[in-house]
């Protein structure tokens, strides 16, 4: 199940607030990286479970978490 382009248009990355790019089943965050996955029509949007982008052993390592942009 798709997500439709209303629910796409609100998302925002849970840690920066940034765009959200839609790749198949996932979500990518545009500045900072991490992966959302889509479970049956349903992003997971809890950076718990999100894949870090490569160079990121730990949230903290996020790029807007260390410019202190994270929420």
């Amino acid at each position: 199940m798709p997500i439709s382009p209303d629910l796409l248009e609100i998302l925002v990355c849970p840690m920066g607030k940034s765009e959200l790019l839609l790749d198949g089943e996932r979500l990518i965050c545009k500045r900072c990286g991490p992966v959302f996955q889509i479970k049956d029509g349903i992003p997971i949007m809890l950076i718990e479970e999100a894949e870090l982008p490569a160079g990121c052993k730990s949230i903290q390592d996020l790029p807007c978490v260390k410019a202190g942009d994270a929420k």
